[in-house]
């Protein structure tokens, strides 16, 4: 029964988005108002479609159904529930079935959202590209990643559940959806710009309609990848969140394109320009999700995160090429109507600095992408294989990253148009002397090198810049100065700001170190004394957990330990962590305890500030809830390019 309705949920979501193209094909064309009325039922039936099949596989998974292969292939009786829900999306099919039932979901907010002009050419289009991506999809789980296939199995079968990685802790049911959300959001803005293009509408209409559904899917992308990070740092063991991974690049890529996106999208709306780069910019992006979806799925690349291989991959990478040739070709086509009709008039304005923002992002991510799918090209001319490690992808992004902070630091305090050097003088006085006494304060602790305290003091001088506008802005509205896209862009960039601390004082000054302890021995290590007070162990439905029990400083025990799950013989660890705002201190079992008083050994790592990373991805989400909403302003001046209260006269003339 499971398999007939997840079948029927697929088929309709196919029929549906097939003939809402053909329907909405036909009334833009022929310009028949009756016939794009139809785009919102028909978005109705692809969603339910999609539900229908969420919910087959759901229900199938928590009743134990192997009559359906991906239940067979990748359930179990003895899989907790938690895991056994989030099944869904551990492996390929089932994650091809979210992947629908998300996009789904948002074509259906997009009918309902624009209900009122569905008629309008530009909404028609936009729909219409909206239900040709879901027919990829459906089509996806019709085919090559069919979830449904039968199996028949035998008397007393029982699955071997999901990879036992993807079941050791909590975040695996949230950090995928969220990741989902992002990547699968941007095929709304992407939609709206081919409709843009195809239409001709190429001015600043269409980026209006879409700035919100652009922000909640760079948002929910934001979350989802802090979230797979601290997932990372959790689970593997290994001391680290991020690795430089094929897969994890593949959602930081989009990150890129969208960030760079968001910025630049404000020097069109405000001046007309940076057309051709806005529509590339978000093209890029939706391109590069379908990119990382080919490199996550289609076992190209060796990663922790990746699939297995199937016959998915060059369905996916035919989709990708037929987005990029359309994209491409479309720019090209209305080139003409691209041109800006404003210009920079100097380097030192907000637009010249979104410009060079652009730039760096752009540089960014071509790095990330050319380290990411080299091992690919050059096994595609040699015929082997290799990797690209984290020293390449440090060496190359370091440089633009420190750039991108100093970037932070100037640009908020720019006016539009041009700046005068007084008044640069002026702005950047106070956040330059943070930036200083952030140095002066790092090194009076203790820090030492200088790449990391140059990331110091930029991100000092950033967050200078960032509270300058948050109090202009709170003093002229109160509480309501926190809210708005420049203010509440302010508050990400706080976000960031902490993380980029982070990162730099926990990549260089981590220690690591190995201890075998017998029990009741201690060591001390980096200003820290570990004792090893006894072992335990927990028999647990899918697996035994032994534990070494740790006391850190006196308080505890922590207890990282080794899972041997009952499907084959992988023995998997769990790190523990004791996290404080001063440091880490995380435990990694590496010797298995076999009895009672026998010696355990563990991988000591300690590092600064880390969970400031998950703070900093907290204040972010933040950010981007005070970005998404209209901020109250008392005049038209922007409290950004207002001047300080001691500020003469003449500047407040001279930017307003």
């Amino acid at each position: 029964m499971n398999r007939a309705i997840g079948i029927a949920g697929v088929m309709l979501g196919f029929s549906a988005s097939v003939l809402a193209v053909a329907t909405l094909a036909v009334g833009l064309v022929r310009r028949r108002r009756d016939l794009l009325w139809m785009a919102a039922p028909y978005a109705v039936f692809v969603l339910i479609g999609a539900l229908l099949a969420v919910g087959a596989m759901e229900r199938a998974l928590i009743t134990r159904d192997f009559t359906v292969q991906y239940v067979a292939d990748n359930g179990s009786t003895r899989t907790p529930a938690l895991f056994n829900v989030a099944t869904l999306w551990a492996a390929l099919e089932g994650s091809i079935i979210l992947w629908a039932a998300v996009l789904a979901g948002y074509t259906t907010l997009v009918a309902v959202k624009f209900r009122k002009r569905l008629t309008d050419p530009l909404v028609g289009w936009a729909m219409l590209t909206l239900f040709a991506v879901c027919i990829f999809f459906f089509f996806m789980l019709l085919g090559p990643a069919n979830p449904f296939r039968s199996f028949d199995p035998p008397p007393g079968y029982d699955g071997p559940g999901p990879n036992p990685l993807l079941q050791n802790h909590p975040l695996m049911a949230f950090h995928p959806p969220m990741l989902y959300l992002g990547y699968v959001g941007f095929t709304v803005p992407f939609a709206f710009a081919v409709a843009a293009l195809v239409t001709g509408r190429v001015g600043e209409g269409w980026l209006l309609a879409t700035r919100r559904w652009t922000l909640f899917a760079w948002g929910f992308l934001t979350v989802g990848i802090v979230l797979g990070a601290w997932w990372s740092y959790e689970v593997l063991g290994w001391g680290g969140y991020w690795a430089w991974d094929p897969v994890e690049n593949a959602s930081f890529l989009p990150w890129l394109t969208g960030t760079a996106y968001l910025h630049s999208v404000m020097v069109q709306e405000r001046r007309g320009m940076l057309r051709v780069w806005n529509l590339s910019l978000l093209c890029a992006t939706f391109a590069l999700t379908i990119l990382g979806t080919f490199i996550t799925r289609s076992g190209v690349l060796d990663s922790v995160h990746a699939f297995t291989a199937g016959s998915v991959g060059p369905a996916i990478l035919a989709f990708f090429t037929l987005i990029v040739v359309v994209t491409i070709g479309l720019i090209a086509w209305r080139g003409d109507r691209l041109r800006a009709p404003g210009r920079i008039d100097s380097p030192l304005s907000r637009e010249g600095a979104f410009l060079a923002n652009n730039v760096l992002f752009a540089a960014f991510a071509f790095v990330v992408l050319l380290g990411t799918v080299f091992p690919l090209l050059v096994e595609a001319i040699n015929d082997s294989r290799m990797s690209v490690g984290s020293p390449y992808f440090n060496r190359m992004t370091m440089p633009i990253g420190l750039t991108l902070l100093f970037l932070m630091g100037v640009a908020p305090v720019l006016p539009w148009r041009k700046a005068s050097g007084e008044l640069l003088r002026h702005r950047l006085l106070w956040p330059a002397w943070i930036g200083t006494g952030t140095v002066v304060a790092a090194v009076l602790l203790g820090a030492s090198g200088l790449v990391t305290l140059v990331a110091f003091g930029l991100a000092g001088f950033a967050a200078g810049s960032a509270l300058r506008q948050l109090v202009l802005a709170t003093r002229r509205q109160g509480w309501r100065g926190l809210i708005g896209r420049a203010n509440g862009g302010m508050v990400v960039h706080l976000g960031v700001i902490v993380i980029a601390v982070a990162l730099a004082a926990s990549q260089s000054y981590v220690r690591q170190a190995e201890f075998t302890l017998a029990e009741g021995e201690s060591a001390t290590f980096a200003g820290h004394t570990l004792t090893y007070v006894g072992r335990n162990v927990k028999h647990e439905s899918a697996k035994t957990v032994t534990q070494a029990l740790i006391e850190i400083d006196g308080t505890g025990p922590w207890a990282p330990a080794l899972n041997r799950f009952d499907f084959g013989s992988q023995v998997i660890g769990t790190p523990s962590v004791r996290s404080t705002p001063i440091d880490d201190v995380a435990l990694t079992l590496l010797a298995l305890p076999e009895e009672d008083g026998a010696p355990a050994t563990i991988r000591v790592t300690i590092q600064p500030l880390v969970i400031w990373l998950w703070i900093g991805g907290g204040v972010m989400a933040v950010g981007t809830i005070l970005a998404a909403f209209p901020g109250r302003r008392r005049n038209p001046i922007d409290p950004v390019s207002a001047p300080l209260p001691v500020a003469p006269r003449r500047e407040l003339v001279e930017v307003s």
